[in-house]
């Protein structure tokens, strides 16, 4: 079996229980009616469902409006060239299309369904789709070798009225074609000018070879190579495909064909193309070097003798990533609003322009914050769009659509393509996104030290492990060195590679400069020097608090061996509080996320703290930007009926009143008025302009247990609660808490140092 973890940010064993746990598999169903009562049964199936069945059996094209279909992709395969790892088999395929299911749904709202065709047999394939293939409203072909994949795709389009779409074709073109256009303008070169070479002609080097002709570029002024050297008109033993693309050309090897080349796209194998064929090219060449996980030529090795280079590749560490999730889900949701029969070159030419003119605007705050330290700034280090950019999903469809109406492929115009954006901007799902800025955010600012306080537990080592591997800063674990390396080499890490920091407590040489602070400190609350000596040499959170207090780390996480309350008593004696200190939790749910306040701290709070607590969330919310609209939980509606709580909830809301506050606010209210609009119709006072996503509980035990219910009835992910407001950023997991749990908490953790006093989103 291949290693395949070697360069990523998991184990094998994290990789299985990621697709095992809680339950097998990355896709299931949800139910988008009621099915609580006999008449939603009786609706849903018999006998109300013969209602639309008739419907469909006079008019098929019904079926768009009565039933799934027309939001529906399949995505299908028969495993014989899944990833880079070859062919496999057909349910050896299935993870990664559920994986591309799961992308669908989450860039694009599409729902999607996959498909494992058991035979290698292209006539077979092509029978089995063709006969279920009104399923669905569109198909994605995947991980089909070439050339059948060809032969597969070709066939489908002529027996299908739906779209038939092979990604690892199409995907691969659309978006280096993008680049491509953007490379292109910044080098002040034409596309009708430039001279291309093709390293690699399989399915999505051929593919995109196509569609920059179709975009412009000369078909005699490409040159493409295949294992066998240069493909020119005559060449024996060329198929049909590749004869598509030859030229007249007395070029016969790689080396000759870079020579004077402005642009050179590699879709091989790591070390297809060497610095000296670099060297050899015009000037401001282009280089796209798109083969995974190792490109052809590393950018490091292109700027060592090219600094006028303009490089992409299909790695997300380095600067303009060609990923194919830029464009397939896109195109779908297009073509799916318009009920396309085909997806045509003009709709993958759309699609790539309105990817390089994306890229060409002014980067928006919500995108540049997500990449503190970078510059988001159309130029050589960003010609393709991020591939977490929220404008893809409104920005990018209408283009496709257009094209399919244009070209007389569409069975449903769209009228209104203003009205149409503002729909696909409803589409978009915040909570995902949410841990992707915040992640993103890490890795693009300056590099974080991170304490991981009880660096002795596996789960702990196997976080630092992971927490280093996503580059998201740098870990030290604290404990014994000895014991950490023994448990780190028997769960299968090599601490040499990566150069994970250890530190001992009682063996540092910061041992006597940590105690003689933290005593000087602590001397008037009762403490001996023995005693604050103990404490930094046999307690790992002193130890750690201390390491951030003097500037020796940035911030920490903890929690896994001890409770959240012992946790926090430790820390305070070392750390001040900044300003108020709270628990916010995070709730992602059914496209939601709401931030839940006060959830560990402030177990019963007055009328001034409830204040002061949605003064801090509302910042921390601005902060992972969201433009906060806190709303104050209570049993009581303005008033009704009357009570204690309920008075120190309209306490805090003159509080906050008097301050001048600077967000949206109100209460006191039930959950149900500050989730639905319908219900806030009753009362047309309220100054929520949308639905709250801020929630101030009136106790810690009404918050603990609202969102630990959500949680446990399922459909639910639950963050937290993430402790802002000390003077250096501490995290504090749950008693116990899994590799995943970890790594969140400290990735917060480097977040919320790195966010301190900076601009957020207004």
């Amino acid at each position: 079996m291949p290693d395949i973890t070697d360069k990523q940010y998991f184990t094998e064993d994290e990789a299985l229980d990621f697709h095992r746990l809680p339950r097998p598999g990355k896709i299931g169903v949800q139910p988008t009616k009621p099915m609580a009562t006999q008449r939603d049964l009786s609706l849903a199936y018999s006998p109300g469902v013969a209602v639309p069945v008739l419907r469909i059996a006079e008019d098929e094209d019904l079926a768009y409006d009565y039933t799934s279909k027309g939001n529906m992709v399949a995505v299908i395969s028969n495993g014989t060239a899944i990833l880079g790892l070859g062919n496999l088999g057909a349910m050896a395929a299935k993870p990664v299309m559920e994986g591309k299911s799961v992308l669908f749904k989450r860039f694009a709202d599409v729902d999607s369904f996959d498909v494992e065709v058991r035979t290698t047999d292209p006539d077979e394939f092509v029978t089995v789709v063709k006969n279920i293939g009104d399923t669905w409203g569109g198909i994605n072909l995947e991980d089909i070798k070439s050339p059948e994949c060809f032969v597969i795709e070709s066939q489908l389009q002529d027996l299908l009225d739906i779209p038939v779409f092979h990604d690892d074709q199409h995907g691969t073109a659309i978006i280096s074609t993008a680049g491509l256009i953007n490379a292109c303008h910044i080098a002040g070169k034409r596309l009708e000018d430039v001279k291309v070479v093709l390293v690699g002609a399989g399915a999505a080097g051929l593919s995109s070879i196509g569609l920059m002709k179709a975009a412009g570029v000369r078909a005699e002024n490409t040159v493409i190579i295949d294992r066998d050297g240069v493909v020119y008109k005559g060449r024996p033993g060329v198929d049909q495909w590749k004869a598509a693309h030859a030229t007249d050309t007395p070029l016969r090897t790689l080396e000759e064909a870079m020579v004077g080349a402005d642009v050179v796209l590699g879709l091989a194998a790591k070390g297809a193309i060497t610095k000296e064929m670099v060297a050899s090219m015009a000037p401001n060449p282009i280089i796209f070097a798109m083969a995974n996980p190792d490109p052809e030529i590393t950018p490091e090795e292109v700027q060592s003798v090219r600094s006028d280079a303009i490089i992409a590749t299909g790695r997300s560490d380095y600067a303009n990533q060609v990923n194919n999730v830029l464009g397939f889900p896109y195109i779908f949701r297009g073509a799916l609003d318009v009920r396309a029969r085909r997806v045509n070159h003009e709709m993958k030419v759309a699609c790539a322009q309105a990817l390089a003119q994306l890229a060409r605007e002014d980067v928006p705050d919500e995108v540049a914050a997500a990449y503190r330290g970078r510059q988001l700034k159309f130029g050589p280090d960003y010609i393709i769009p991020t591939p977490f950019d929220p404008r893809l999903i409104w920005y990018i469809p209408p283009f496709v659509a257009q094209a399919a109406m244009d070209t007389g492929v569409a069975r449903k115009p769209i009228a209104d393509m203003d009205a149409y954006r503002a729909r696909l901007r409803e589409r978009v799902d915040p909570s995902a996104a949410l841990m992707q800025r915040i992640s993103s955010a890490v890795r693009a600012a300056p590099n974080k030290r991170v304490v991981f306080a009880e660096g002795e537990e596996p789960s702990v080592i196997r976080a630092a492990w992971g927490f280093k591997q996503a580059q998201l800063g740098t870990p030290i674990l604290i404990g014994r060195e000895e014991l950490i390396r023994q448990n780190a080499l028997e769960a299968g890490l090599n601490f040499d590679e990566l150069g994970i920091e250890i530190a001992n407590a009682r063996l540092s040489g910061k041992n006597a400069e940590y105690t003689d602070w933290l005593f000087e400190r602590l001397q008037r609350r009762g403490y001996l020097k023995r005693d604050v000596q103990r404490m930094i040499n046999q307690d790992r959170n002193y130890f750690g608090a201390t390491m951030c207090a003097r500037g020796d780390a940035d911030a920490m996480v903890t929690g896994v061996t001890r409770n959240f309350n012992m946790v926090l008593r430790e820390v305070r004696r070392v750390l001040d509080i900044k300003d108020r200190m709270i628990g916010l939790s995070i709730l992602l749910a059914k496209g939601r996320t709401i931030f839940v306040a006060d959830t560990s701290i402030h177990e019963m709070p007055s009328a001034e703290e409830l204040a002061d607590i949605a003064i801090k969330a509302a910042a921390t919310v601005r902060k992972l930007g969201r433009q906060p609209r806190v709303a104050f939980m209570s049993y009581s509606t303005f008033g009704n009926p009357p009570g204690e709580r309920g008075e120190k909830v309209r306490e805090a809301i003159r509080i906050l009143d008097q301050r001048g506050a600077d967000f949206e606010y109100e209460g006191e209210m039930p959950p149900e008025l500050a989730l639905d609009p319908d219900q806030r119709a009753n009362y047309p006072f309220m100054r929520l302009s949308k639905d709250a996503n801020v929630l101030i509980m009136p106790a810690i035990h009404s918050a603990a247990i609202s969102t630990q219910l959500v949680q446990a009835l399922g459909g639910a992910t639950l963050v937290g609660p993430v402790l802002v407001g000390l003077e250096k950023s501490v995290q504090i997991v749950p008693l116990g808490a899994a590799v995943t749990e970890i790594i969140t908490a400290a990735t917060f953790a480097a977040y919320e140092e790195g966010a301190v006093g900076e601009e957020t989103e207004g």
